[in-house]
């Protein structure tokens, strides 16, 4: 059997695959580093006006098999670019485009191999990009290594930094162990369905004896606990912080935005096409998760004294947040999906915001940033101080933030709607907690000067500009982002 391919179907992950190539060899001709960077850029836009055409265009598929059905019937396919894919694949270029601006102060500031740098991010961009896009076991798989793979090295790329040896060596170990076992758990789920294809697997689980059950529901939680690996869901979480505070910052913004919608893309495809009549196993799993995860997540970020702990310790609670929908189980289904893919797109906005932030902040060398660095901030950089408030407010859920607001919302309403009423109030009880920690720094930036005036950058202020301009917007209206998802997850 051949396989025809779609090219145009597959163009965003190809260009940014070529830019890796490009960008390696151009950096092999001593091409200077902004020029790299302008570079990665380009073809990163690229990509994102061409996910722009095929979302104006009819939806594609390609790698695909035949039904094996007499008389025809609907092909299975490997690689779909849906609404939810377009969706997802615009989300994160516009992300890796403003990982991309943060770079390039860190890169020269840092004295990091600027070619190396750009060509393991596209890399891992091109996994993210299949990721969303995948519809049987084994491409998502081998899309979620290959995001994974180059974020190892990206960890360590300070070569001399104890700090940043340890934690690629703590991510690569723990996802090594997480990968185990969610193949494990794929060769039970094909050993009692005999199918790969999402659409097969669902079928094959719908009408499965009552005494393969069991190894179809061992199946599903083994490949739930490798996503929980990605999205830092607890216990699976402990990785996280070390990992933020030992990469360099905008790899740790890539880990906290890109590879996070990527995984959550990933969670929400198998659980709503492939395995849905399992709701009811993977449900309750995924609620008390969900509550671990939020909880644990807003009590540490309590204890922090440094911007980078207290975000990944903020980025573990919000992963809770994301996962709650979830665990309404096969109930109203297609809601919580797209309660989650609303909460990750406008958490991304927010986040990557505030990392902007912290990098303006962050002095050549300083790790880490400590809290009191941003007393006054507002008086010394008003651009970069009430843009962090803001963020700030906005990740609280609290007016003038409404994006935060709606985002809440939408999560609680899902879970209230699927009947989960106990984590809703797990929820609400950690967005009190949540409220004074986020508060609390945003009182620090109103505070007293106690520091230097900061100097970033024109690409650091183009990032703070565009993420603050995106929060206003979609502040004022949500329904923007929200009209989206309810489209593409229809």
């Amino acid at each position: 059997m051949i396989q025809g391919i779609d090219y145009l179907a597959t163009l965003p992950p190809i260009l940014c695959a070529v830019a890796a190539v490009v960008v390696l060899l151009a950096d092999a001709f001593d091409l200077p580093r902004r020029w790299l960077g302008a570079l990665t850029c380009g073809f990163l836009v690229a990509a994102l006006v061409a996910v722009i055409a095929l979302a104006a265009g009819e939806r594609r598929r390609t790698f695909c098999v035949p039904s094996g059905l007499r008389g025809g019937g609907p092909r299975s396919c490997s690689y779909v670019t849906d609404d939810f894919t377009l969706l997802f694949q615009g989300l994160v270029l516009v992300a890796a485009v403003i990982v991309v601006l943060l770079s390039l102060r860190t890169i020269d500031t840092e004295d990091l191999p600027a070619g190396e740098y750009h060509f393991l991010l596209l890399s891992a961009l091109v996994g993210a990009l299949a990721l969303v896009a995948a519809r049987d076991l084994v491409t998502l798989v081998v899309a979620l290594e290959t995001l994974s793979l180059p974020v190892f090295a990206l960890v360590g790329l300070r070569r001399q930094d104890g700090v940043a040896t340890e934690a690629a060596l703590k991510l690569f170990l723990v996802s090594v162990v997480s990968t185990a076992v969610m193949l494990f758990g794929i060769s039970l789920l094909y050993g009692v369905t005999g199918a790969m294809h999402l659409d097969r697997l669902s079928a094959g689980l719908h009408g499965l004896p009552a005494d393969l059950k069991p190894v179809a529901s061992a199946g599903a939680i083994l490949v739930l606990a490798g996503f929980a690996f990605k999205v830092a869901a607890v216990p699976f979480h402990f990785w996280a912080p070390d990992v933020y505070q030992g990469a360099p910052l905008p790899v740790a913004a890539f880990l906290s935005v890109v590879s996070k919608a990527a995984g959550f893309a990933g969670l929400a495809i198998v659980v709503g096409l492939g395995m849905p009549s399992l709701g009811h196993v993977w449900g309750p799993v995924l609620a008390v998760l969900a509550a671990a995860t939020m909880t644990l997540g807003n009590l540490m970020a309590l204890r922090q004294g440094t911007a980078i702990r207290l975000l990944a310790w903020s980025s573990v609670a919000q992963s809770g947040y994301m996962l709650a929908p979830l665990a309404v189980g096969e109930r109203r289904l297609p809601e919580a999906v797209a309660a989650t893919v609303a909460y990750v797109a406008l958490y991304a906005v927010m986040n990557l915001g505030a990392f902007a932030v912290v990098a303006a902040v962050q002095r050549s060398g300083e790790t880490p940033v400590t809290l009191d660095r941003f007393r006054g901030l507002a008086r010394r950089d008003p651009l970069s101080g009430t843009a962090l408030a803001f963020f700030l407010i906005c990740l609280a859920g609290l007016p003038p933030g409404v994006m935060g607001l709606f985002a809440k919302v939408v999560v609680f309403r899902a879970t209230v709607a699927g009947d989960v009423t106990w984590l809703a109030v797990v929820m609400a009880v950690n967005t009190v907690i949540g409220l004074y920690y986020y508060l609390a720094w945003a009182v620090r930036v109103f505070g007293p000067s106690e520091g230097e005036a900061t100097r970033p950058g024109l690409a650091v202020r183009a990032a703070i500009a565009a993420t603050a301009a995106g929060a206003l917007v979609l502040s004022v209206a949500p329904q923007l982002v929200l009209s989206a998802v309810a489209a593409a997850t229809a």
